[in-house]
């Protein structure tokens, strides 16, 4: 096939971000060229790993500094709501993030079109929670990309996307269902209202979004899925296994203290990086143990002091390059860090805060991956028996061996790109 253009248009957070290099990293080594749609604030992102990004407008604009601080800036103000449970977020976190992501769509609106007319791709592939019109009406080709769980395609038999509620809790799913309705309906009624403007049909209460008719790509490992009473076909719904990129290698420090313990690693991602205090809880307890831990504390590094010797901080890991090398995660639920520690086989304890960390660390816990934690509401003891049993427990080694080689033998990138170009398989 002769060269394509792809345009990947990832949400303005990490997680999608970092999942889409992969895939671009596989289109380009199939010889293909590879554009990103970017958010102002994470442009510099895709070009420091080599590619092409053109800024598209999802806010009213800033400096590029300010743009890239404001998720950082929101998830901070909501601290005290992350004690809550997720029905609880529902009126407060989630609905000023639906808020937020709806106008991010109307905004998108004004610069996409000219954007999409100077790149000319030849397909697009858009990470994200909410329709772009622009993308759908462009003529080429168009996938979704569902990084977060996979119950973000939903279904009746479920739990609720954000609900983070165990699988056959059906009395809580419909409890959170007819919550979210209740909370969203104004929010999705302007939506509607803007959708309409677009020449696009209204959706149905709680969805912003539509499967694509081409092809949708979910990061979410198979062997985790939930039952569903409408299966998803798999001809336009593929699993990738992950989408773990190549990045910077690593090499273990030596430590002060404990050289030879199991080896941690803590990170709640760039955005819950701002929770310090329990990120400094969690120090001061792994300073008593046998243990050793990589910490990320992301841009608060100058907040921490009196670190204990089995313990180094940092601003930033190359994440898919220490992963593989530690005994046992605790992490934010993040979609990267559930499946790259399922991709390397690594026990995970998920302390989730917000969005779909809590759907993540259920499931990890309901099929033996790992352990769900409250994020602030145990006890040390309680904390290092988890710990523990991550180290030691035989059946969950197992399972996570199974995984691991389930997953790598995907290659989630790759088995992306050869699907994003089986879409143009007709045109050579």
């Amino acid at each position: 096939m002769e060269q394509k253009t792809f345009a990947l248009f990832p949400e303005a957070a990490f997680g999608p971000a970092l999942n889409s290099v992969g895939i671009a990293q596989a289109l380009t080594a199939m010889g293909h060229k590879v554009v990103f749609l970017s958010d102002p604030g994470f442009v510099e992102v895709y070009e420091g790993y080599g590619f092409e990004a053109h800024p598209v407008a999802l806010s009213e604009p800033m400096p590029p500094e300010q743009m890239a601080k404001f998720w950082e800036d929101f998830i901070n103000g909501h601290i005290p709501n992350f004690r809550k449970e997720p029905i609880d977020q529902i009126d407060n976190y989630v609905k000023e993030c639906w808020e937020a992501i709806v106008d991010s769509a109307k905004w998108a609106q004004k610069d996409l079109p000219g954007v999409l007319d100077k790149i000319k791709p030849d397909v697009i592939a858009v990470d994200n929670v909410i329709l772009f019109p622009a993308i759908k009406q462009y003529g080429v080709p168009w996938v979704r990309i569902i990084s977060c769980s996979e119950n973000e395609i939903e279904d009746p038999a479920i739990p609720p996307h954000l609900s983070g509620m165990a699988e056959n809790d059906t009395e809580g799913h419909a409890a959170f269902r007819a919550r979210f309705e209740e909370v969203i309906k104004p929010i999705h009624d302007d939506f509607n209202a803007f959708l309409a403007e677009c020449g696009e049909d209204a959706y149905k209460i709680g969805e912003f979004f539509e499967a694509s008719p081409y092809l949708n790509l979910m990061l979410y490992p198979e062997p985790l899925t939930y039952k569903r009473d409408n299966p998803l076909d798999p001809a336009r719904f593929q699993y990738l296994e992950g989408c773990v990129r190549e990045d910077a290698p690593y090499e273990v420090p030596e430590f002060k203290a404990n050289n030879d313990g199991p080896l941690l690693y803590v990170s709640f991602g760039s955005l819950g990086s701002g929770d310090t205090d329990l990120l400094k809880r969690l120090i001061t307890l792994i300073g008593k143990t046998r243990y050793r831990a990589l910490v990320n504390v992301g841009d608060y590094k100058e907040e921490y002091s009196d670190i204990p010797p089995n313990v180094i901080i940092d601003s930033w890991y190359p994440q898919p390059s220490v992963i593989p090398q530690v005994d046992a995660v605790i992490h934010h639920g993040g979609n990267n860090s559930f499946t790259e520690c399922l991709y390397f086989g690594k026990p995970a304890i998920i302390m989730p805060y917000v969005w779909d960390g809590h759907d993540n660390a259920m499931r990890v816990q309901e099929t033996g991956y790992g352990f769900k934690s409250h994020r602030y509401d145990w006890e040390d003891e309680e904390l290092i028996a988890k710990i523990e049993t991550c180290l030691t427990d035989p059946d969950m080694k197992a399972r996570l061996e199974k995984i691991s080689t389930h997953m790598q033998g995907c290659e989630g990138p790759v088995k992306a790109a050869r699907l994003l170009t089986g879409l143009l398989d007709g045109d050579k």
